[in-house]
């Protein structure tokens, strides 16, 4: 059976243990996986701009001994796709292809219709709905800065996103209770909101939405948070930071927290607006220990959903 990563919805708690202790050893001795996806070519389809993600997959494939090919849907070069092919023409020509496609894109449709037409692993590099690969980068430096995430408490503040969506669904399924503190106007969505508490209840872990960064923040081993204008958000910027003031995470929010913190982002940061540069610089900051792991996350996910490793 082919599986995706199109959500965390697709991994259960084991599965993410799973990835999690593959990605610490192949940080620890990436020679023993040098050629496990070789003869593998893997599809990455940008329709929205990239930094980390395209960087840390292609050199992710190239160092486990695969082929990447970085597509764009724009431009005089870009895929048909673009164009006003169908996600199910794409996805049944591109099977015949490849063995994997990366996409970063808007809609959340497009990566669940490349799932259901085509016959290969599909990996969520980001939509407007979630960003797994983050979550897991996230969760594994969470486990290396803390020895676990069992047991711990991460605050996410600022307006609810793709990321915050992530970190709900990641809490239950790795021991951790997360809160996502926002604007009453900036809340999770719904449906997601939904999933992720009934997965807390199941887990017996806690998800939670606080108004209020002063209770949010109370005990909490993580604060972390993400640019407060995400990309296609540029016409609403004055708007969403004179709704967000007063969720800047600064060194008094991080020490109020009565714990020794760290603090996390997803980058790109923007010091000034939602967090302070002597936070996002200080001693509470892993955020690059982060960004790193965004390579060893997804080398783990490369490799078990092509084959490389073992689910078990």
């Amino acid at each position: 059976m082919t599986r995706h990563l199109r959500s965390l919805m697709d991994f259960s708690a084991a599965d993410v243990k799973r990835t999690l202790d593959l990605a610490t050893d192949v940080k620890r001795t990436p020679a023993a996986y040098a050629s496990k996806l070789a003869g593998k070519s893997v599809a990455m389809i940008f329709a929205k701009q990239s930094t980390r993600t395209r960087v840390s997959f292609e050199v992710g494939i190239y160092q486990l001994g695969g082929q990447s090919l970085a597509l764009s849907t724009s431009g005089g070069t870009g895929m048909q796709m673009g164009r006003g092919e169908t996600v199910e023409d794409t996805a049944k020509v591109m099977s015949r292809f490849v063995h994997a496609i990366v996409i970063r894109t808007f809609g959340q449709d497009q990566i669940d219709g490349l799932a259901q037409y085509g016959s290969i692993p599909i990996i969520n590099a980001l939509t407007d709905m979630y960003h797994p690969c983050q979550a897991l980068a996230d969760l594994l430096t969470i486990k290396e800065k803390f020895g676990t995430t069992e047991g711990k408490k991460l605050v996410y503040v600022g307006a609810a996103n793709n990321v915050s969506n992530s970190l709900m669904l990641a809490g239950p399924r790795s021991g951790m209770d997360v809160v996502v503190c926002c604007p009453d106007n900036l809340r999770p969505n719904p449906r997601v909101l939904e999933r992720a508490l009934a997965d807390a209840r199941a887990a017996g872990t806690r998800v939670a939405v606080e108004v209020d960064p002063k209770v949010a923040v109370k005990g909490a081993d993580v604060l972390y948070t993400d640019t407060w204008v995400s990309m296609g958000e540029e016409e609403q910027a004055k708007e969403l930071i004179a709704k967000l003031h007063g969720y800047t995470i600064d060194r008094v929010m991080i020490e109020s927290t009565g714990r020794e913190s760290l603090f996390m982002h997803c980058l790109p940061a923007h010091r000034g607006e939602e967090v302070a540069a002597e936070v996002m610089d200080g001693k509470w900051s892993v955020v690059f220990d982060q960004a790193e792991n965004r390579l060893h996350a997804q080398k783990a996910v490369l490799l078990l959903l092509l084959g490389g490793a073992s689910w078990t």
